[in-house]
C-alpha cells in the first residue's frame, strides 16, 4: 500500500485566558486545542483522583431522570455507524438513568471485549442540575447550555455541526481528527436526511479506509488535523468542520457547548442546513444554466460582500438586505412557512 499522509497536529495553546481566546482564536474559525483550559473544574479534579471519585461527584447532581443511551455489540468495536446494508443503524437505543448507565460502564470495564455504551449530547440541566454552575466555562454566554457525553470506548464517525463547538474533556482521553469544510468532496458523505447523529456523516471508516472504493479519501487525510486530549483540555471546533471523535478509555466524560456566532442567531435558532435542504428541493432539478444563474444570486446576496451589494439602495429601503427588527424577522419567517406549506 502506498504511503498515506499522516494528519497534521491541531495548533495548541496553553495558559490563555478567556479574553485571549475570544479575541485571538474564536474569530478566525480554525481549530485549536487549549491545554489545561478547564483544569480548575471540580469535576476534572475529581477525575484526576479516580473514575470512582468522579462518579461519586456526579451522583451529587444526578436527579434520576432517564437519558438517551446507545449500545453497540462487542464485534462493532465501539463504532457508531450505519448497518451493513445502510438500512438502519448498528446500535440500539434505550432510556435509562445516568446512574444505571454508569453502572453498566463500570461492569463492562472488567470485560476483555465489552459492548460500547454511552450517553451522547445529553443536556446537563436535564440530568445533572447544578453541575454547570460548579463547572462553568466563562468563554461562552450563560445562555449556551452544556451537554455531557459519557461512555466507555466509543467512536463517533466523521460528521459536522453547523455551530461553534467547544468540547472540554473531564475524564479519559479523546482523539479528534478534523477535516476542513472544503474536503466535503473527498469524504464521501452519506445521505443528508438519514444519519444517526442527525447530521451528515462520512461513510468512510477512518480506522480502516477502503481506498479502492473511496480513492479521494487519501486527499482528505492529507488535509486532516488531529489531537489527543487529556482531562482538563479543551478543543475549539469551528462551524462546518468535519470531525471524527474516539473515546479511548474504559470511562470517558466530555462536556461540550454549541452556539451560533451572535446572540441574535442563538435566539432565532435558524438553520443553514434547513436552507441547504430547501435549496436542494427548489434548485437542484433546474437546468444547469439556471442553476449557475441562481449561484450568482446566492454569491451576491448570501456569500458576497454585504456592503457592496446594498450600497446603491437607500438604507430605509433595503428590506431583508438591511438590519431587521425582531418583528420583521418573525414576519418573514411566517411568510416562508406559509409558502412552504402550499
Amino acid at each position: 500500500m502506498p504511503h498515506l499522509p499522516a494528519p497534521q497536529a491541531i495548533r495548541e495553546f496553553a495558559g490563555l485566558d478567556r479574553d485571549a481566546v475570544r479575541r485571538d482564536l474564536l474569530p478566525d474559525k480554525r481549530p485549536a486545542v487549549l491545554r489545561g483550559f478547564v483544569n480548575d473544574w471540580p469535576a476534572v479534579r475529581h477525575a484526576s483522583d479516580s473514575p470512582v471519585a468522579l462518579i461519586k461527584y456526579l451522583s451529587r447532581f444526578d436527579n434520576g431522570k432517564p437519558v438517551d443511551a446507545q449500545m453497540t455489540p462487542p464485534h462493532i468495536d465501539g463504532q457508531h455507524y450505519y448497518n451493513a446494508a445502510m438500512t438502519g443503524i448498528n446500535f440500539i437505543r434505550n432510556r435509562l438513568p445516568l446512574a444505571a448507565l454508569i453502572e453498566q460502564i463500570l461492569r463492562y470495564a472488567h470485560f476483555p471485549n465489552p459492548p460500547a455504551v454511552a450517553a451522547q449530547s445529553t443536556l446537563i440541566r436535564d440530568c445533572l442540575p447544578g453541575f454547570a454552575e460548579e463547572n462553568r466555562l466563562s468563554l461562552v454566554d450563560d445562555k449556551v447550555l452544556p451537554r455531557i457525553w459519557l461512555g466507555n470506548r466509543i467512536t463517533t464517525p466523521t460528521h459536522l455541526d453547523e455551530w461553534n463547538n467547544v468540547g472540554c474533556v473531564v475524564a479519559g482521553r479523546r482523539r479528534f481528527t478534523l477535516f476542513p469544510p472544503e474536503q466535503i468532496e473527498n469524504l464521501y458523505i452519506g445521505p443528508l436526511d438519514f444519519g444517526h447523529t442527525g447530521a451528515p456523516m462520512s461513510i468512510v471508516s477512518l480506522r480502516n479506509p477502503d481506498f479502492e472504493r473511496f480513492p479521494k479519501f487519501r486527499a482528505a487525510l492529507g488535509a486532516a488535523v488531529t489531537a489527543e486530549l487529556q482531562p482538563g483540555d479543551a478543543i475549539i471546533i469551528p462551524p462546518l468542520w468535519w470531525h471524527h471523535v474516539e473515546s479511548l478509555e474504559p470511562f470517558n466524560v466530555l462536556v461540550n457547548y454549541w452556539w451560533h456566532d451572535n446572540d441574535e442567531d442563538l435566539a432565532r435558532a435558524d438553520s443553514g442546513f434547513d436552507a441547504l435542504l430547501h435549496g436542494i428541493l427548489s434548485i437542484r432539478a433546474l437546468p444547469p444554466a439556471t442553476r449557475r444563474a441562481w449561484s450568482e444570486l446566492f454569491e451576491q446576496y448570501v456569500f458576497g460582500n454585504e456592503a457592496e451589494a446594498t450600497a446603491h439602495i437607500p438604507q430605509e429601503r433595503r428590506g431583508i438586505l438591511g438590519t431587521l427588527s425582531t418583528l420583521q424577522i418573525a414576519a418573514l419567517r411566517a411568510q416562508l412557512v406559509k409558502r412552504l406549506s402550499r
